[in-house]
């Protein structure tokens, strides 16, 4: 499994909150509920993202929003519409002025809005995000990323969730992810995305190689050196150009990067401490404590009994 794929393979829908809203301008919905990634996407309509702090973004149908939590903002059918619907956390849903939008009008309660006749239609799912190693991913990203949807996953995604059927919570959860997916690859992909300096270093010739090794095999004992012999080059310049490009020391990316995947392996409650030292690199249960705490401020066994409160 390639490092990208470890990383875009923790958002991860399970049984996503995902609804479909038809609205009819003027409508601005006020949305705090401090989802830590929401993916909306407009199918056909008028619609415009206004964070707060930010300029206003204008969608366009099919169009993919990506917008990373727990900032808060708006959503209208213009910048200077009103808010007339509170979004809070929980999926409270207070009407300030104008239409009641409270009730839901599907079977399912994934419809919502100002009726069938509503000539704006957008597609919103959110995720809680538990994983780690995929936050490394997710926190480079901006606040608000828009980017042209594929109208496949998008015209799937509309036509499932108004259909109510037996396993339509799995097959939403799927499409959601791809969506999701695409988009990320998009962004990364493009030279000018502003993507994490470590994702840009994949394909530098020097560094690349560390970085795929470091990825691959977080068990093995690396030194400076022992990297660098395997790559092929000397050690002073494996250090040099990967500081330079990724911005840290390779040594100083790797505890990062161990450190982000025992959070994820200290949530399977079979593997016992000392296994997941292992399986990252560590000694020992003791050396893993150690800088598990350092990093995070609390130890391994304290991070899994929070975890279990999620």
């Amino acid at each position: 499994m390639d490092s990208l794929t470890g990383l875009l393979d923790g958002p991860r829908a399970r049984g996503a909150f995902l609804l479909r809203s038809l609205l009819a301008p003027p409508y601005a919905l006020r949305i705090e509920d401090e989802a830590p990634l929401t993916v909306l996407t407009l199918v056909h309509g008028v619609a415009w993202v206004l964070p707060d702090g930010a300029d206003p973004v204008e969608l366009h149908p099919h169009d993919v929003a990506l917008i990373r939590g727990p900032g808060h903002y708006t959503v209208a059918d213009d910048p200077g519409t009103p808010w007339q619907t509170l979004i809070g956390p929980g999926e409270t849903c207070t009407t300030l002025t104008g239409p009641d939008r409270t009730t839901r009008m599907d079977r399912a309660g994934r419809t919502w809005g100002d009726g069938p006749d509503g000539g704006t239609l957008l597609l919103t799912g959110t995720y809680q995000l538990h994983s780690e190693v995929s936050r490394r991913l997710l926190t480079a990203l901006p606040p608000l990323l828009v980017r042209p949807g594929e109208t496949g996953p998008v015209n799937l995604l509309a036509a499932e969730i108004a259909r109510p059927e037996p396993g339509q919570e799995l097959v939403l959860d799927r499409i959601l992810d791809l969506l999701l997916v695409a988009v990320l690859r998009g962004w990364l992909a493009d030279p000018a995305s502003g993507a994490p300096a470590w994702y840009r270093a994949r394909t530098d010739p020097v560094v690349g190689p560390a970085l795929h090794l470091l990825h691959e095999e977080p068990d093995q004992q690396w030194t400076v050196a022992s990297l660098a012999a395997r790559c092929g080059v000397s050690r002073s310049a494996l250090a040099r150009r990967f500081t330079e490009l990724v911005g840290e020391p390779p040594m100083s990316y790797l505890t990062g990067w161990r450190l982000a995947l025992a959070a994820d392996l200290l949530r399977e409650e079979e593997l016992t401490i000392g296994a997941v030292a292992r399986r990252v690199g560590y000694g020992s249960s003791f050396a893993l404590s150690a800088a598990f705490k350092r990093e995070r401020g609390v130890s391994p066994q304290e991070y899994r009994r929070e975890c279990r409160c999620w």
